[in-house]
């Protein structure tokens, strides 16, 4: 889609676009109050200004369009990988291993029983491995911290989905 489409959608249906990218109806409004927009850019811009702008229970409204990772079947099926070897030949594929999902899986559920909310992280590019060393990091924070932290993420997340958008 190109901008020139998007400024021109009926509003439900641009509202639905953005809604894919980010669930905080405040943000979606403010999205949508920005149009015309004249090119990703100026998306991405509106995005940013909005987000100092977001209070709390937004950002909790974002969150919780997100799918929580909570079973190992679903753990399994995200982390299974191929690696490239130097030469640029593609190794086998290779799985997590098993001790890394069943940590993720409890890392999952202790976050949610601390904070009321599922853990949130721009996972793009990252391996089981550095999830569960960001998931047990964050752990240690306090709710306000973790608000904070998580909040950037859901940007940086929005951010990807607005330019996968365009």
């Amino acid at each position: 889609m190109t901008s020139e489409t998007l400024n021109t959608l009926p509003r439900d249906e641009a509202e639905a676009q953005l809604r894919n990218c980010c669930a905080a109806e405040t943000w979606v409004e403010g999205m949508l109050e920005g149009l015309p927009y004249r090119d990703k850019s100026a998306l991405i811009t509106q995005s940013r200004d909005l987000w100092p702008k977001l209070t709390e229970q937004d950002w909790l409204q974002a969150f919780s369009a997100h799918p929580k990772i909570g079973d190992i079947d679903s753990l399994r099926a995200k982390y299974a990988s191929t690696r490239a070897m130097a030469s640029g030949e593609q190794a086998g594929a290779r799985q997590a291993p098993e001790e890394i999902l069943q940590r993720l899986k409890a890392g999952n559920d202790a976050y949610q029983e601390k904070f009321g909310f599922i853990f949130i992280v721009c996972a793009t590019g990252k391996s089981a491995g550095e999830m569960l060393e960001l998931l047990e990091a964050r752990l240690t924070q306090t709710r306000a911290q973790e608000i904070a932290t998580a909040a950037t993420e859901q940007a940086k997340i929005t951010e990807l989905r607005l330019e996968k958008l365009l």
